[in-house]
C-alpha cells in the first residue's frame, strides 16, 4: 500500500498555523482564561528566608480580611518533598489565601505574618569549600591517555568558563485553575506534559491517577518552564478540594522566579591540546552547575565535548553543587548550550592561536563516528552546514585579524560555531478518524507551547490520509487522549509525528482494503499496494478516474466514521546508531569601542535536522532559537543575593531580555535530507538544535571585533571597557 499521496500536499509545504487566527485574535484560551460558576482566586505566600523552620504563622488579621474564605497553611498528606516547616529555598510557599476576587486575596496574602527560626544558607556555589556531588545521568568518562597526550600537544589552551543563571521569561505565566467534582479532579493548568502533570498532581494528592483530568490546550511560551509539575499545581488542587470551590492561581512575574526553575549558574573547565596542523589530541571538559538540596537537577553539560570532534583522548567530569536554591529545570537547549559555549569558544581560540579558519580547523577533526557512544552516525550533514551556512553569510569576507575592521566608533567583527543536539524519541500513540463528512480527526495527549504541534501534526496526517489540510483537524493538550511523551527535548516531532504517521496509514489502509473487496466499489479487484489517497479519494494509483471518496465508503457500509488507534515505539535505533541534529551558526555584530555596546547585525544558520515537514514553521523556530542566543549571549543574568537567596532582579524591567531593537536581520536555511533510520517520517528534532550554537557564535565574533576574548556571560558591557 502506498505511503501518502504523492506529490507531497501538506508535507514540506509552508503552511501558516492553523491556530493562528485563533492566538492573533485573542480567541485562543490559554489556562487562566477559563471560567467555571463559583471560581474564586488563590494567592501564594511565599518564605522570605532561604533555610530555617516556621515557627508560627498568624493568618488572624487575613482572616478578617474582606472577602476571605480561606487561608490552607497545613499541607497535611500532600506527598511533596519540600512542603514542611522546614524552609529549603526562598520563596517556598507558605500559605495560600483564597477570597472571592483576586484583589481580596492578594490584599489578604500581605496580612499573612510569619516567624522563623533561621538558619545558615548557602546559595552561591562560589562559595570556598562548598560540597559537591557526582552526577548520576553523567559520570565521569575518559578514553585514551588524556595526560599524556596533553604533554605531547604542540598547542595547549586552558580556559575556565561562566555562565550566570537564567530564569524562564516566557509571555503566559503559570497557571492553574482546579475544579473537583467528588473525588475527580480537572485541572485546567499550563503544562508541556498533560499526563505527566496529572500522574504527578494525583499522586501528591493520594488519588487514583485516573481520576485527574489536565487540559491544556494552548501555551503562551514554555521553553522547558512547564515541563515539570511545580509546586503552585499541586497545591492549587489541594486547596481547593479544602475550600470546595474551583480555584485558580496564577504566579506574578516575580513568583515566577521562585516558582518554576531556571537554567543554572555553570562553571566550565576546558582544555584542548592539539599539534601544528590543528589536529586535536585530547580534550579536557570538568563542569559544575548549581542545584537544590531537596531535589537535585542535572543539566548534563559535557555532551558535545566527547564526540563533537575527532580527538583520541578525551577526559569529562560533571560534579553538582546542592544549596538551599529552588530546583533548576530545563531550559532550552538544556546543558548542551551551555557545553557549547565553552567548546566552540575554545574552538575558536584554537584556531586564532594555530592561524587557521575556524571551518577549516573544525573540518580537519570531523569524526568518522560518535567516539563516545561508539556508534555510527545515522546521519551527520556538519561539514555541508559549514559550506551552506558559509556562503549564504559571506564568511570568506572575515579578516581574521581582530579589530581590522571599522566604521567610525564601531568595531565589526564576524564569528562561527557549531551547533549538536541528539534528537530523542519515545513511544507515542495517536487516534485517526475520518467521519462521513469526509473531515478527519487526529489526536494525542501532547502539547504545542509554540513549535506549531497543531499544524505540523496537520500536514503529517493530511499528507498520509491524503486529504486537504483544512479537512483535517488535531487536537491536543488533554490527558485522556491517547498517550505522549512530555512536549519538550525536541522529541515531539519525531514520536508523535511517527505515532500520527502510522495510525493515519493504518486507517488510510483500512479504508483501501474495505474498497477493494467489496464488488460495488470501483476499487473492487486492485491491488492495495496501488491504490493512493489524495484530495479525500482513494484511486488506482495509474488510474485516477477510477476511485471514490471517503464519505462513499462510510455511506454504503451505513457508519459514521471509521477510526483506529495506534502506538510507535522508536525501537532499538539509539544503540546502534548515534542520532544527532546539527547546525552551523553565523554572527555579525558591531561593539562600540567608546560605549562597549554590542550590537548583533545579522545572523545566518544552516541546519541538518532532518526532514522539514514544515518549512515555515522550522524557520520561525530557528528565528526564536537565534533570539533566545543574543538574550544568553548578551543580557540574561539572575541576580541573587548570596545573603538570603533572594533574588534582586525578578522582574521585566531589571531581568533582561531581547526586544525588537535587539533582535537583526536574521535567516536560516535547512538542509534536503531525511534521517529514516530512527523514526519513519525522516525527522531529528529542532527546537533545541537553533540555540545551541548562537552564544558562542557571538563571544567568537565579538573576539573578532575586539581583540578581547569574553568567556563570562553575559557579554555585558563593563567586560569590554
Amino acid at each position: 500500500m502506498t505511503d501518502g499521496a504523492i506529490p507531497h500536499t501538506a508535507v514540506g509545504q509552508p503552511m501558516s498555523r492553523v491556530d493562528g487566527r485563533l492566538k492573533v485574535t485573542g480567541r485562543a484560551t490559554y489556562a487562566a482564561e477559563h471560567d467555571l460558576p463559583g471560581l474564586v482566586y488563590g494567592v501564594i505566600v511565599n518564605s522570605t528566608v532561604s533555610r530555617g523552620q516556621v515557627r508560627s504563622i498568624s493568618t488572624d488579621k487575613a482572616m478578617s480580611a474582606p472577602g476571605v474564605l480561606r487561608v490552607v497553611s497545613d499541607w497535611g498528606g500532600v506527598k511533596l518533598a519540600y512542603l514542611t516547616n522546614q524552609i529549603n529555598f526562598f520563596g517556598q510557599p507558605i500559605a495560600i489565601v483564597i477570597a472571592g476576587e483576586l484583589e481580596e486575596a492578594e490584599h489578604a496574602a500581605s496580612l499573612i505574618e510569619v516567624s522563623y527560626t533561621p538558619q545558615t544558607a548557602q546559595t552561591d556555589m562560589d562559595t570556598p569549600g562548598a560540597p559537591t556531588q557526582l552526577s548520576q545521568g553523567s559520570p565521569d568518562y575518559s578514553r585514551g591517555d588524556p595526560d599524556g597526550a596533553l604533554r605531547a600537544a604542540r598547542t595547549v589552551l586552558d580556559q575556565n568558563y561562566t555562565i550566570a543563571r537564567e530564569n524562564h521569561n516566557p509571555m503566559e505565566p503559570p497557571a492553574t485553575i482546579a475544579h473537583w467534582e467528588g473525588d475527580r479532579l480537572t485541572l485546567w493548568d499550563k503544562t508541556q506534559w498533560v499526563q505527566g502533570t496529572a500522574r504527578s498532581v494525583a499522586g501528591a494528592l493520594g488519588v487514583p491517577a485516573g481520576n485527574v483530568r489536565v487540559i491544556s490546550p494552548f501555551v503562551g511560551g514554555a521553553f522547558g518552564s512547564a515541563g515539570a509539575t511545580w509546586q503552585h499545581q499541586i497545591l492549587t488542587a489541594f486547596a481547593a478540594r479544602e475550600v470546595g470551590r474551583p480555584l485558580k492561581v496564577v504566579l506574578t512575574r516575580k513568583q515566577m522566579y521562585v516558582g518554576i526553575g531556571y537554567r543554572p549558574t555553570s562553571r566550565q573547565r576546558l582544555v584542548v591540546g592539539a599539534s601544528a596542523d590543528g589536529k586535536i589530541s585530547c580534550i579536557v571538559h570538568e563542569a559544575r552547575t548549581e542545584t537544590s538540596k531537596f531535589q537535585p537537577y542535572e543539566d548534563e553539560i559535557a555532551v558535545l565535548a566527547k564526540f563533537l570532534y575527532a580527538s583520541p583522548a578525551m577526559r569529562s567530569q560533571y560534579r553538582l553543587v546542592p544549596l538551599d536554591v529552588h530546583q533548576p529545570t530545563y531550559m532550552r537547549g538544556p546543558g548542551v548550550v551551555t557545553g557549547a559555549f565553552a567548546l566552540e569558544s575554545m574552538m575558536d581560540e584554537l584556531a586564532h592561536q594555530l592561524n587557521i579558519d575556524p571551518i577549516q580547523l573544525r573540518l580537519r577533526n570531523e569524526p568518522a563516528a560518535d567516539q563516545f557512544a561508539k556508534l555510527p552516525f545515522s546521519t551527520r550533514g556538519l561539514a555541508e552546514c559549514y559550506a551552506k551556512g558559509a556562503q549564504d553569510f559571506g564568511w570568506s569576507q572575515r579578516d581574521p585579524a581582530p579589530r581590522s575592521r571599522r566604521e567610525g566608533n564601531l568595531l565589526i567583527g564576524m564569528g562561527m560555531a557549531a551547533a549538536g543536539f541528539d534528537t530523542a524519541r519515545a513511544p507515542a500513540s495517536a487516534l485517526a478518524r475520518i467521519h462521513a463528512d469526509g473531515t478527519a480527526v487526529v489526536a494525542s495527549a501532547t502539547s504545542d507551547m509554540g513549535p506549531g504541534t497543531y499544524t505540523s501534526m496537520s500536514q503529517v496526517a493530511a499528507e498520509a490520509l491524503g486529504l486537504p489540510m483544512d479537512r483535517v483537524t488535531f487536537e491536543l493538550g488533554d490527558s485522556t487522549l491517547p498517550t505522549a511523551p512530555v512536549h519538550a527535548g525536541s522529541l515531539t516531532m519525531a514520536s508523535v509525528g511517527s505515532a500520527v504517521f502510522t495510525a493515519c496509514n493504518s486507517l488510510r489502509d483500512s479504508f483501501i482494503r474495505i474498497a477493494v473487496v467489496d464488488p460495488a466499489s470501483p476499487l473492487h479487484g486492485a491491488a492495495p499496494a496501488d491504490v493512493s489517497a489524495r484530495n479525500g479519494t482513494l484511486f488506482v494509483t495509474n488510474s485516477a478516474g477510477r476511485g471514490e471518496t471517503y464519505q462513499q465508503i462510510l455511506l454504503r457500509r451505513g457508519r459514521t466514521s471509521m477510526d483506529t488507534q495506534q502506538s510507535w515505539s522508536p525501537g532499538d535505533a539509539a544503540t546502534r546508531f548515534s542520532t544527532y541534529g546539527y547546525g552551523a551558526v553565523f554572527v555579525e555584530l558591531s561593539v562600540d569601542e567608546a560605549l562597549g555596546l554590542v550590537r548583533i547585525r545579522r545572523i545566518r544558520a544552516a541546519y541538518d535536522a532532518g526532514k522539514v515537514i514544515s518549512p515555515k514553521l522550522a524557520h520561525s523556530q530557528a528565528l526564536g532559537g537565534m533570539v533566545a542566543g543574543i538574550g544568553m549571549a548578551l543580557l540574561e543574568h539572575t541576580v541573587v543575593d548570596s545573603r538570603d537567596g533572594r533574588i534582586v532582579n525578578a522582574n521585566m524591567a531589571d531581568y533582561l531580555v531581547p526586544i525588537n531593537a535587539d533582535v537583526p536581520d536574521l535567516d536560516a536555511t535547512f538542509l534536503t535530507t531525511e534521517d529514516q533510520v530512527p523514526d519513519p517520517i525522516g525527522v531529528k528534532g529542532l527546537g533545541e538544535l537553533v540555540i545551541v550554537g548562537v552564544p558562542a557564535a557571538i563571544a567568537n565574533a565579538v573576539f573578532n571585533a575586539t581583540g578581547k576574548r569574553i568567556r563570562n556571560l553575559p557579554i555585558t558591557l563593563d567586560k569590554l571597557l
